[in-house]
């Protein structure tokens, strides 16, 4: 284990993963700079909490917002993306717009994001990006077209991305967790089974976080992929 105090960024700190991700790391003593739209949520003060207000579907600023950051936090050494949201349905019932919504936040924002970040972050002595895909950027599914492009993206972004990182201290992981007992399932009409061996839970995902940020410096973890003991899919009624 390793006792290095960071200065974390993380994406959709608010609710769900990134929610529990932040408490832990909260509670570990480092600085955890939490992005979400509504961060009024996350109500617990803790003086190493910092709010950052950021509409990760809303591309139009977001370049400019991306490199105010930089500026204003330049300590950061470590960025977590757990911000995303799923919508499943035959492709034909998508419109334009959602399909725009839903690749911008699950994807592009966390392209422009990482771009803003990598020149400061490859000339840190160490430096973590940590990315939360999905059990999706695995296998296709149905009614997930749009959805599993998103994390195939990603997937195959971290992959090329750790190359280009390859001779800088910075190191690129992917975690790519099934079905996790958050509100993600609150607007759809299916959730993982209720079972404790049916799910996982967030602080399953902020455990392999933890698993990563204290690994040895010099050895890069590329992917780990998190699953419950059974899995089961509940539809709604």
């Amino acid at each position: 284990m390793h006792n290095l105090k960071r200065t974390i960024l993380i994406t959709g700190a608010s609710s769900g993963i990134g929610r529990k991700i932040a408490e832990d790391l909260l509670m570990q003593g480092h600085v955890v700079i939490g992005i979400s739209r509504n961060c009024e949520q996350f109500t617990t003060y803790h003086p190493n909490f910092i709010f950052e207000k950021l509409d990760l579907g809303n591309l139009s600023t977001f370049p400019e917002k991306a490199k105010a950051l930089v500026k204003k936090y330049t300590d950061i050494d470590t960025i977590i993306f757990a911000a995303g949201y799923g919508k499943f349905c035959s492709l034909e019932e998508f419109s334009f717009a959602q399909i725009e919504a839903l690749m911008n936040v699950n994807f592009t924002s966390q392209v422009f994001l990482t771009q803003a970040f990598l020149p400061t972050l490859k000339q840190k002595k160490r430096a973590d990006l940590i990315y939360i895909g999905s059990e999706a950027a695995l296998q296709g599914t149905q009614k997930g077209t749009i959805y599993c492009a998103s994390k195939f993206a990603l997937r195959g972004f971290t992959q090329a991305l750790r190359q280009e990182c390859a001779k800088s201290h910075l190191k690129v992981s992917l975690i790519n967790p099934g079905m996790v007992q958050t509100a993600f399932f609150a607007q759809l009409n299916f959730e993982a089974g209720g079972k404790p061996e049916q799910h996982l839970r967030p602080q399953d995902v902020a455990r392999a976080v933890n698993y990563l940020l204290n690994s040895d410096p010099y050895c890069v973890i590329d992917e780990l992929n998190l699953t419950p003991l059974h899995r089961v899919v509940h539809f709604k009624k």
